[in-house]
């Protein structure tokens, strides 16, 4: 697993490579950007489509949810706990509490699980990502910003659910479990255009995090809490995964999938939240390159101690 953990971290690299060059005169940001949407509202929805119309859905597609949401809410509580401790500044801890509570379960995810259990683990990435964390991110992580940053702007109910059913992933399962629920045939026909889409999404989706890591907000001041969210993010999550699949009746190779999901470094999305909601996106940015360079190095032991 180490091998291919490292031709992952090269493609990392590869972006932040291009990021420093500027190839065209273009920030890193702005070519992240670029290639983030093209993978948003176009690859990852074939992707979708292609998985979920023939996946096998039930029972287990609840779990997973569950599971998906009760790690999230553990961060969540887990930083909370930390803070009644130790006291900390509302705007870096708001961006601790995002940093531990979501993970970068799709952008590293994805590559991770299908390149060590095969396909298969396709349709659990998507389903854990579009039925759990991405609602959560809109609902949870909003609260949190508007919690404990600075900025008076509030989202109201309306918008957030807009935000949610407008997304073209999360549109195309709609679809996609409409499809698969009725019986609907998944045509041959169509198979190749949706594979050759879908076969972007991995190494785009690298490409992008090596774009999106900031490696300029490294601050002594910041690593005292720092550790502690690394330990958070790739220790003690993973271990309430561990229990948290254990209890829900999970095994095997789905077992080590879930539990590795749980330990994936913070999302990119939170330097998002961090700028809208004015919370400290220097220490975020800095958890989100420190957990990505940790999970490397942590995730093949969460895959073999299930």
């Amino acid at each position: 697993m180490y091998s291919v953990l490292g031709q992952m971290g090269l493609l990392i690299v590869c972006g932040a490579a291009v990021g420093i060059i500027r190839p065209g005169g273009l920030s890193a940001d702005q070519i992240r950007q670029v290639l983030t949407t093209l993978v948003f509202n176009l690859l990852l929805p074939a992707l979708v489509l292609s998985v979920l119309w023939r996946a096998e859905l039930g029972w287990e597609t609840l779990k997973i949810s569950i599971f998906g949401v009760a790690t999230i809410l553990f961060g969540a509580g887990l930083t909370w706990l930390v803070s009644r401790v130790v006291s900390i500044d509302r705007r870096r801890l708001g961006a601790a509490m995002l940093a531990i509570t979501f993970a970068n379960v799709t952008y590293l995810g994805l590559p991770v699980l299908e390149q060590t259990f095969g396909t298969w683990s396709r349709a659990l990435v998507i389903q854990i990502d579009l039925f759990a964390s991405f609602p959560m991110v809109l609902t949870l992580g909003n609260y949190i910003g508007r919690h404990y940053g600075e900025d008076g702007a509030r989202q109201q109910p309306a918008s957030i659910l807009r935000a949610l059913l407008g997304t073209p992933p999360l549109l195309t399962a709609l679809l996609a479990l409409t499809l698969n629920l009725s019986g609907t045939p998944y045509p041959a026909w169509l198979d190749g255009t949706l594979s050759m889409l879908s076969g972007a999404v991995i190494p785009l989706m690298l490409i992008s995090l090596g774009l999106g890591l900031r490696w300029d907000a490294w601050h002594w001041r910041n690593l005292p809490l720092g550790s502690v969210v690394l330990v958070g993010k790739l220790l003690l999550m993973p271990l309430f995964g561990l229990w948290l699949g254990l209890k829900l009746g999970f095994e095997g190779d789905k077992l080590s999938a879930l539990v590795m999901e749980s330990g994936m470094p913070s999302m990119l999305l939170g330097v998002v939240y961090c700028d809208r909601w004015r919370l400290d996106t220097g220490f975020y940015a800095m958890i989100v390159a420190l957990t990505t360079a940790g999970a490397l190095l942590t995730l093949p032991l969460w895959r073999h101690l299930p």
